[in-house]
This record gives structure tokens, sequence and C-alpha cells, in this order.
């Protein structure tokens, strides 16, 4: 009877101590999830010339942040806006022009947003950057041209062939801007030869880049990321502000997030990163 009571008594004593090692490995899987245990996917949808600064800053706030995940979609504000409006999962637009974010904004009245459209949260919305549109040639700047007022005698004889963004683009749209301040007649110098079109902003700079135009219409960031020097910079008369708007995404998951995410790029830390290529805070 002994024996049988020792042998009972250790097999309680083995169970006890498996289910401690159990609970002890449980206690340790749960650690990592301190807080809500699964990270926040935040889908941030961007245009095409913040795609170098607004990784570096996700690095950092990533590195902040731990509970936070950050992926982007970089294109052209037209092309995101559309797959915002096609519902896609964004929880954070950034856009290189207002009207893109205007058409989104069921706050906007119906010559802004004539679809009434209803994406975004409108008390969220804040003008986050302003840019600058710049003239850049290739390498060497073979035409010899000298500034805005050069191109646009150049365009008007013909010689030279001029690389803008689509007139879907904000980046297309400051450059129509441009010609109609010349009183250039866009169609016209295109069917002859003399300009063709990038469907984003990296595309007209790689187009400059790789000399497959004269001249190129980009931002002054893309000009600072590409090492291309501006030969002149447009004025306000010429083609207004260019304004980068921001806002959290009605349908966002993340909202709360979303809206941390964009305090934090109001900030003095990830504004230096903007401004270090030629953003800035909107005046």
């Amino acid at each position: 009877m002994t024996m049988i009571w020792k042998k009972a008594a250790a097999a309680v004593l083995a169970g006890m101590m498996a289910f401690a090692l159990v609970g002890c490995g449980a206690e340790k899987q749960a650690a990592p999830g301190v807080g809500n245990g699964e990270k926040v996917h935040l889908t941030v949808f961007a245009a095409a010339s913040m795609t170098e600064t607004m990784t570096q800053i996700a690095e950092q706030y990533q590195k902040e942040h731990p509970n936070v995940e950050i992926s982007f979609n970089f294109d052209s504000s037209g092309t995101l806006k559309t797959q915002i409006q096609n519902g896609a999962d964004c929880d954070l637009f950034i856009s290189a022009a207002q009207k893109q974010m205007n058409q989104l904004d069921a706050a906007k009245d119906g010559k802004d947003n004539p679809d009434k459209l209803d994406f975004i949260k409108s008390d969220s919305r804040i003008d986050l950057l302003e840019n600058k549109v710049v003239l850049v040639t290739p390498e060497g700047n073979p035409k010899g041209i000298q500034n805005f007022n050069d191109m646009a005698a150049k365009l008007r004889d013909g010689s030279i062939r001029l690389v803008m963004g689509n007139s879907d683009v904000p980046v297309g749209q400051y450059t129509q801007k441009i010609l109609k301040f010349y009183n250039l007649d866009e169609q016209a110098i295109a069917e002859a030869g003399h300009i063709t079109y990038g469907s984003n902003v990296k595309e007209v700079t790689t187009q400059v880049r790789e000399g497959s135009a004269d001249a190129g219409i980009i931002y002054a960031t893309d000009a600072f990321s590409a090492d291309l020097k501006p030969l002149d910079e447009a004025t306000k008369e010429m083609c207004g502000q260019v304004i980068y708007p921001a806002a959290v995404m009605k349908h966002s998951r993340h909202p709360q997030e979303a809206q941390d995410f964009l305090n934090y790029l109001k900030g003095a830390e990830a504004m230096k990163i903007f401004q270090s290529v030629g953003f800035s805070p909107v005046g």
C-alpha cells in the first residue's frame, strides 16, 4: 500500500509540475502581446514626390512605436484618389495638391467635389507641407536653357523638348498653369513633338536624368533627391502655391493610430527631415 501511495503522489506531483510549466509557457507567449497583442498596420497613400522622406520618417516612427507597422503606396495624387474612391484600403492620404483631396471631402461644395464623395475625416484634414515647382535639365544642360522665360521662348520656336506630368497629375497641372502664364498652346506644342509626358513626377524626373527630354518641370524635392540642379523656381503668380494636404480616411481600421502618425508628421522631428530635401511648413 505504501508503494502504491508513493506512486500516486509522484504522479500528482508530476501533473502539478507539468501544469505549472504550461502556465509559465502561456505567460511567456503572452508577454510579446503586452497591450493588445497584435501590431497595428497602417497603410499610407502619399504623393510620389514624398517617397524618400516618408520612408525615412516611417523608419524612425516605427522605432519609437514598435507596435505600429507602416506600409506605403506612392503614386500620383490622381491615381491614389481613384484607388481610394474604388475602395482600396487606406488609413491616411497625403496629396500633392488640394484638388484630389477636395474631391474626397464631403465638406467641400459641388464645384470642388462634384461627385459628392465622402472618404475623409474632414476634422482631421490639414495643410501639411509646401513644395516648389522648378525647371531642371539633364546633366550639362545641352540646350543651354537659362530659366522659365528662356524655356518658353525655346518651346515657342520648337528648339527644345519638354517633359511634364499628365493632366491628372498635380505636377502636370502646375505645369499647365505655367504654360498658360506664357500663353503657350500645350496641345499644339505636344502635337509638334516638343512636349512629352510622365504619369507621375518620378517618371518626369527619370526622363530628364536619362536625357530623353531637354528640360522638365518637377518639384524642388525631387530635384534634390535626383541630384538635379534647378535652373529656376516658379513663382506663385505662375502656378500658385504647391500645398500638400493630409487627412485620415473615414473607413480607416485604425483611425486613432493614423491620427497619431499624422500628428507626428507635423512635429519638429519629422519636419526636420522634410525640410532637409526642400519641403517647408505651410506658413
